[in-house]
């Protein structure tokens, strides 16, 4: 396992207990003189490269970083600006320094030392980074700690010849240290290496309160922005954005949102870091594709956490996108903010050095939406405006409004500017088919919607012209799976207008036997445009399709699901979260249920056939063998949209029966939060789980 996983489970039996009291965040204006004071600036934009410790977890080895660097190289990231190659922690050999104090590397892992695959890496066209703590080293606590040897770490780094150094805190924080005091040492002690070697310092605390327990403001990664832009080249801004193997876009949303709390601290040479990239450790495509673009407009470093040399082409494509990677690496250094308020969806601009706007349409539902923002509301003034889809590298011209069909956890990237010359393609958006009714129930906006064989449902594709010229017929042709049909409704328009949109309108039927899974629902829109001809656009949205429902009683939790969530690992059927032990509240223990981490929704399909649901609810008992903190949620159950039971928040020493109506539910939502204070301990029961049907 790793080091950082076997000081979070320290953390949470509760053996790091701190008690200090908080001091007050200095304001802004010091944060950016202190900034401007810095010696020199080693990474004018965000760095960008790849680390160990979400692709390989513990161990990793002289083979497998010289394997990642020849793929670096071969496989074009190189190019595309991913320098960095980091060793991260687990490194060390397990008595970490020798006699003499000197840093000793694993001769199991890296038999040949350090040095030599540095010199490897730098071969490459690459540089190298390396890993240490802030902290003391703590046999059985933390693995690796530089507290008492700064310089002859930092000498030692620099001797070695790396560019790069990550400085955690999970030893600072168990040695009750002040971030601020310790990380201002280290990063004195790395300028004046012996060696006079530039290494880049990230400074990596991620102590979060609630998610690690209660800890004063001073030594969380949230406060870091308030000193760290004098000292480092970047700074995380929140917990890790998941663990060894597995990265969730919950956790991605979680640490965008965090990250963004203080835009003003980043800038040329200085940047806040959400963590690391996480293709394929996770996340659809989709998902990845709107951690990319998040992380872009930030300004944030772009480390990809994953083994790149299992990565598909999507991902690997992705990850290079020149457009997308020079908003990220404009000179500015200017983070995204957004604009108006927080929800559902949102908008995000960053004000690029030539003066272009790169304009986020952010979609945190589970469902499509088309989204709009106007160019004034992004701070550009005028009649004409150039969009460039930094993803699609298609080149529109728009009349004012900004805007994009965007799928569920989707985001559309533009670069915007003032338009000049001769008049461009109007800037038409072809929307995703949308299911908005089945049978004769609305689907709820934001939610994904479900279907079952034999459902007759009502999908809408609506067409914007937001150019400022007219767009002349019209037309969306949707491709459905075999043995479904889709049958038009109502006549399509001979024009669209500038500003003016118009729905077509489909009704799609499914087959008795249609095969549960995922499905795909095809709109091909095209349009005539003066001068252009007709021009097409193709938008697919993914549909589910419900596995059969209870054909008698049954216990829900050994029914098919048809989506279930966690906030850490997965549900587990019949056990406590994680699979270690029976479900237990109170000291009673339930032979059927689920056991989930917050937040959480499992979703089953119940087609109107049932009538009854009886389950108990609460926290099991196995935080009791963990810290005190934490270990509260909530408990909803959601019949189409609507709230059924709500059992407010529960501690670890209370317990709710429910016996809820099930009465023409089609689809059923089992919904666990975490009670406003985190996700820490929540390990949350659905015990019984048994369906009337």
């Amino acid at each position: 396992m790793k080091r950082r996983l076997t000081v979070l489970l320290a953390l949470l039996a509760g053996l790091l207990v701190v008690q200090t009291p908080a001091r007050a965040v200095p304001p802004a204006d010091s944060v950016a003189a202190s900034a401007a004071a810095s010696q020199q600036v080693l990474s004018p934009t965000p760095y960008m490269g790849w680390n160990t410790y979400y692709a390989l977890g513990g161990d990793p080895t002289e083979a497998e970083v010289k394997s990642i660097a020849d793929f670096l190289v071969s496989s074009g990231l190189r190019d595309a600006g991913y320098q960095y190659v980091w060793i991260d922690g687990n490194w060390a050999a397990p008595t970490p320094r020798s006699s003499a104090g000197d840093l000793v590397p694993n001769p199991d892992q890296f038999p040949n030392g350090l040095k030599p695959l540095v010199d490897y890496i730098h071969s490459k066209g690459l540089k190298a980074g390396i890993y240490t703590d802030a902290g003391p080293y703590i046999p059985g606590k933390c693995g690796l700690g530089s507290h008492g040897y700064y310089q002859r770490d930092a000498n030692q780094f620099a001797a070695w010849k790396f560019d790069a150094v990550k400085v955690d805190y999970l030893c600072g924080i168990a040695a009750d240290l002040d971030p601020k005091t310790v990380y201002t040492e280290f990063a004195q002690a790395l300028r004046n290496n012996a060696s006079g070697r530039p290494m880049i310092f990230n400074l990596c605390n991620p102590v979060t309160s609630p998610d690690w327990g209660n800890y004063p403001e001073e030594q969380q990664s949230t406060y870091s922005w308030s000193y760290a832009p004098a000292i480092a080249q970047s700074w995380r801004t929140y917990t890790d954005v998941g663990f060894v193997g597995e990265i969730k876009f919950k956790d991605v949303l979680r640490n965008y949102d965090a990250n963004a709390r203080h835009p003003e601290a980043a800038g040329p040479g200085h940047f806040n870091d959400p963590d690391y990239l996480g293709p394929e450790l996770g996340m659809n495509d989709e998902e990845f594709h709107t951690q990319m673009t998040l992380w872009s407009v930030a300004a944030a470093p772009l480390v990809i956490g994953s083994d790149v040399r299992k990565l598909s082409k999507t991902s690997l494509g992705i990850l290079s996108d020149r457009d997308v990677l020079a908003i990220n690496q404009d000179a500015a250094g200017v983070q995204a903010v957004r604009v108006g308020p927080a929800g559902t969806t949102e908008t995000w601009v960053k004000r690029l050095a030539n003066g272009d706007r790169a304009v986020v349409l952010l979609n945190r539902g589970d469902s499509p939406a088309t989204l709009t923002t106007k160019a004034s509301s992004v701070g550009l003034s005028g009649d004409r405006f150039t969009l460039k889809n930094a993803w699609t590298n298609q080149v529109t011209e728009s009349a004012g409004t900004i805007s994009a069909a965007v799928p569920a956890h989707g985001a559309a990237l533009f670069r915007v500017s003032r338009a000049t010359g001769q008049p461009g393609v109007p800037h038409v958006v072809a929307g995703l088919p949308q299911v908005t009714k089945v049978g004769g129930d609305a689907v709820p906006a934001g939610v994904a919607p479900v279907v079952a064989g034999g459902d007759e449902a009502r999908v809408e594709v609506t067409v914007r012209n937001d150019g400022a010229r007219p767009v002349y017929s019209p037309q969306v042709e949707l491709a459905v799976p075999a043995g479904w049909t889709a049958r038009p409704v109502g006549k399509a328009p001979k024009l669209l207008t500038p500003n003016s949109s118009a729905t077509l309108v489909f009704t799609v039927t499914l087959p008795a036997t249609a095969t549960p899974g995922s499905s795909t629902l095809t709109a091909t829109t095209s349009y005539e445009v003066t001068g252009k001809g007709r021009l097409r656009q193709e938008t697919a949205t993914p549909l589910v399709v419900a596995p059969a429902p209870p054909g008698d009683d049954v216990v829900l939790s050994h029914h098919d699901w048809i989506s279930a969530t966690s906030g850490w690992m997965s549900p587990t059927v019949d056990r406590s979260v994680g699979g270690w032990t029976p479900i237990s509240m109170l000291g009673q223990e339930y032979a059927t249920g689920l056991g989930v981490a917050s937040p959480s929704t499992v979703r089953y399909y119940l087609g109107d056939r049932c009538t009854r649901l009886t389950t108990t609810v609460g926290i099991d008992d196995a935080v009791r063998n963990v810290g005190p903190e934490g270990g509260t949620s909530t408990f909803q159950v959601i019949g189409d949209g609507r709230v059924l039971f709500d059992s407010g928040v529960l501690g670890r020493d209370d317990v709710r029966q429910a016996d809820i109506d099930l009465s023409g539910v089609r689809v059923l939502d089992l919904v666990v939060g975490d009670g406003g204070d985190g996700g820490y301990n929540d390990r949350a029961n659905w015990a019984g789980l048994n369906a009337t049907c």
